[in-house]
């Protein structure tokens, strides 16, 4: 497993409610929530994390090509 970095964050009170509401409505941690935001963010903008977890192959990974 792939040691985590930790992070102090300070957040406005207001934030944190929201994101709290949010993790809670997506049965996630705080934290859990904030690091799938950023995710989403980092993908929104074209700039997806350079090493991302092996994910387990999907349909179309393991399609062949038909020739």
């Amino acid at each position: 497993m792939v040691e985590r970095k930790k992070l102090l964050l300070r957040l406005d009170p207001a934030v944190y409610d929201a994101v709290a509401k949010w993790a809670a409505d997506d049965l996630r941690s705080v934290n859990a929530q904030i690091e799938y935001a950023l995710r989403l963010a980092l993908r929104d903008a074209g700039r997806p994390p350079r090493a991302q977890r092996a994910a387990p192959p999907t349909e179309s990974d393991t399609e062949q090509d038909p020739e």
